[in-house]
């Protein structure tokens, strides 16, 4: 039987990533991580002992191509499309994009 998640584990998951959530978001997120934590559960119950771990789903993996220099875009041509007037600055021209972080 999986561990459940309370509505206070939720609220303080909550408070940490500085959400403000609803009471119906908390008791929706409540029921799905505690169905994940059901899934992950019966996950667990496949006997996986005859099966060799691995990195990649696929043999090879695609980031194993060796890297080679193509040319790009010139910066005019990547920045005349863009959503806000791009800054120059002593670095070259940017992308102007909104604020993010705090």
């Amino acid at each position: 039987m999986p561990a459940g998640v309370t509505r206070a584990q939720v609220e303080a998951i909550a408070a940490l990533a500085q959400l403000d959530l609803d009471p119906s978001e908390v008791e929706l997120f409540t029921r799905q991580l505690c169905d994940i934590l059901a899934y992950v559960d019966e996950l667990q119950q496949i006997d996986t002992s005859g099966v060799p771990p691995t990195s990649h789903v696929a043999p090879g993996g695609a980031s194993d191509r060796p890297d080679e220099v193509r040319p790009s875009l010139d910066p005019p041509d990547a920045l005349a499309n863009a959503p806000d007037a791009a800054r120059e600055t002593p670095l070259g021209s940017f992308f102007k994009v909104p604020r993010v972080i705090g």
